[in-house]
């Protein structure tokens, strides 16, 4: 499980506010995924592990999945704060 410490800190990064950025973010964490499953090789228990996390994070649609977006979960409501664009 020692290679989990390099994959786990994905699942925490969360999805921009700016629909616009959603389609870069989800390339950049997939390309980052594909470059590291290529490089370090985790173990298949390592790599079912964190296959199975991502499944029910997307599954569930609970907001933090970097492949798609959800059509049934809205925007957190920052994002529609004006301030949040100047920070």
């Amino acid at each position: 499980m020692y290679c989990l410490r390099w994959l786990l800190p994905v699942l925490l990064i969360p999805k921009p506010l700016n629909p616009a950025l959603w389609f870069s973010h989800s390339m950049f964490m997939g390309f980052y995924l594909l470059s590291f499953l290529l490089e370090r090789k985790p173990c298949t228990i390592c790599a079912l592990v964190f296959l199975a996390a991502l499944f029910l994070i997307c599954y569930s649609c609970w907001g933090n999945c970097f492949l798609y977006h959800c059509s049934d979960s809205p925007l957190p409501e920052s994002a529609h704060d004006p301030g949040v664009v100047g920070t």
